[in-house]
C-alpha cells in the first residue's frame, strides 16, 4: 500500500488544491468537524444560529445533504438541489459498467397509516427495488465536471460501487476523482439486486470483505471517503469500526432496510408488483426513523469510546422530514444529515423548512452553532441494568414510591390500559 505522503503528492489542478484538502493532510490535521460559531447578531442582539458545518475539511452552508438516490440522478436535479440551498449533494451510485444495470417499473411501493391498501392515511413507509444508476458512466462523469465548474464552492460527493475487483474499484475512483468531486461515498449497503453480484450490502455485511475493499479504496483515493453502512446486520458498529480503521474519514448510516412492503389483499400479489411478481426491497421514510436513530447511536458511541476525538465524521440518514428529525441525529453525534425519500415526497424546497426548523430549535436552546449541541444526548444512553439502579436510587432519595406498577404481579385485567398508561413517559 502506498504511503499517505505519496498519495498527497498526486498532481491536481491549483483550483482543486484550493477547493478541498488533500487526504494525507486530513490524516495529520483532521480539523474539519468543528463549526465556527456565527458572529452575526440577530435582531435582538443575540447571535443568529449558524447552520454552517466543516466536515473532513469540506465547508457546507448547512448540514443537510441530498442522499444518494433519485434526487441525485442527473445534472438537472443536482443543479436544482444546489439552487434550492442544500448543503451538499451525493449523486446516485455509479459503477464502471452501467449496461449491467436494468431497472423495472413500477419499482416503488408506499405504506400509509391505516389498514391494508388505505389511500387516506399519511405516507409513513416507502419501499424501492431500484438499482444504482443505469446511465453511462461517461455521461455521469461529464455532469459531475459540469456541476463543479458551475458550482465550484458547493460540495459534490460521488457515490460509487463496484464488483469484488481491486482494479475495477481503483479505475472507478481515478475516473470519478478526475471530475473534481469533493469526496466519495462508498455504497456498501444497497440491500437488493446488487448483493447478487457481491456488491452493496454483500460487502457491508462481511467485515473481512469490507476491510479488504476499504484497503483497495483508501490506497487509491485522494479525497475524503465516507462508507455507507447497511442496517441489515446485528451490530452496525462492527462494520463502521472496520471502515474507519481501514482509512475511511467517515461513515453514513443508514441505508434502507430489507423489507416486503405488503400483499395486496384483493389480488394476493406482493407490492411493488411487476408482471405479477416482486422481490424484497429497501424500506425508508418516517417509519424507519427510530431504527436509524438507534443505529446511529450505536456507531456514535463506538466512535466516542474507541476512537476518541480523532475527528472522523458521521452522517445520519433515515426518515428525515423536519428540522426536528435532523436535530435528533445531530444530538446523537451526526455531523451532517442526509435526505432522500423526504425529497421524493416533498420536493427540493424541503431544505428551506429543514433550515428554519433547525434554527428555531437552536434558538429555543440558545445554541449558536451545530457543534454546540452535536452529541449532547449521547451521554444519556446506558444499559437496562443501570436504569434499574438509577431508578431505585432515585426512589430512595425521594422517599416516595414511583407512580406505576412495581412488579408483574400488580397487573389487573380490568385496569390494564390505565396501568399501561401509568408507565408511559411521553
Amino acid at each position: 500500500m502506498e504511503s499517505l505522503a505519496l498519495r498527497s503528492s498526486v498532481a491536481r489542478s491549483p483550483l482543486l488544491e484550493l477547493r478541498r484538502p488533500v487526504r494525507a493532510d486530513l490524516r495529520l490535521r483532521r480539523v474539519g468537524l468543528r463549526v465556527a460559531a456565527s458572529t452575526a447578531a440577530g435582531e435582538e442582539g443575540a447571535p443568529e444560529p449558524d447552520l454552517s458545518v466543516r466536515v473532513n475539511g469540506l465547508e457546507m452552508p448547512n448540514p443537510f445533504v441530498i442522499a444518494s438516490g433519485p434526487p441525485g440522478t442527473n445534472y438537472t436535479v443536482m443543479k436544482r438541489a444546489f439552487d434550492e440551498g442544500w448543503g451538499a449533494v451525493i449523486s446516485k451510485t455509479v459503477s464502471l459498467d452501467a449496461a449491467k444495470v436494468v431497472n423495472v417499473t413500477p419499482r416503488y411501493a408506499r405504506l400509509r397509516a391505516g389498514s391494508n391498501g388505505s389511500v387516506k392515511g399519511p405516507i409513513i413507509g416507502w419501499e424501492n427495488i431500484e438499482l444504482i444508476s443505469d446511465r453511462p458512466l461517461e455521461t455521469m462523469l461529464n455532469e459531475f465536471k459540469q456541476l463543479k465548474e458551475e458550482y465550484p464552492d458547493r460540495i459534490l460527493i460521488a457515490s460509487i460501487m463496484e464488483e469484488y475487483n481491486k482494479a475495477a474499484w481503483q479505475e472507478l475512483i481515478e475516473q470519478v476523482e478526475a471530475t473534481g468531486v469533493d469526496a466519495l461515498e462508498i455504497n456498501f449497503s444497497c440491500p437488493h439486486g446488487m448483493p447478487e453480484r457481491k456488491m452493496g450490502a454483500a460487502v457491508g455485511q462481511d467485515c473481512a470483505l469490507l476491510e479488504e475493499v476499504c484497503g483497495w479504496i483508501n490506497e487509491k483515493a485522494t479525497v475524503p471517503v465516507w462508507a455507507k453502512m447497511t442496517p441489515n446486520i446485528t451490530d452496525i458498529a462492527q462494520p463502521a469500526r472496520v471502515a474507519l480503521k481501514s482509512g475511511c474519514e467517515g461513515v453514513s448510516a443508514i441505508n434502507t432496510i430489507m423489507s416486503v412492503m405488503g400483499i395486496d389483499l384483493n389480488t394476493l400479489h406482493p407490492e411493488p408488483c411487476v408482471e405479477g411478481y416482486s422481490t424484497p426491497g429497501g424500506y425508508s421514510a418516517r417509519a424507519v426513523h427510530p431504527i436509524a436513530l438507534g443505529k446511529v447511536m450505536q456507531i456514535a458511541k463506538m466512535m466516542k469510546e474507541e476512537l476518541g476525538d480523532k475527528d472522523y465524521s458521521l452522517s445520519g440518514i433515515g426518515g428525515v422530514e423536519t428540522g426536528g428529525d435532523a436535530a435528533e441525529f445531530i444530538l446523537l453525534g451526526a455531523n451532517t444529515v442526509q435526505v432522500c425519500t423526504g425529497v421524493m415526497m416533498h420536493g427540493y424546497g424541503l431544505v428551506k423548512k429543514l433550515c428554519t426548523d433547525l434554527k428555531n430549535f437552536m434558538r429555543k436552546h440558545n445554541f449558536t452553532s451545530i457543534e454546540d449541541f452535536r452529541g449532547v444526548s449521547l451521554q444519556y444512553f446506558t444499559t437496562h441494568t443501570d436504569l434499574v439502579q438509577r431508578q431505585q436510587e432515585a426512589i430512595r432519595q425521594r422517599k416516595a414510591v414511583k407512580k406505576g406498577l412495581q412488579s408483574d404481579k400488580d397487573w389487573t385485567g380490568d385496569g390494564f390500559v390505565k396501568e399501561t398508561e401509568s408507565m408511559v413517559s411521553n
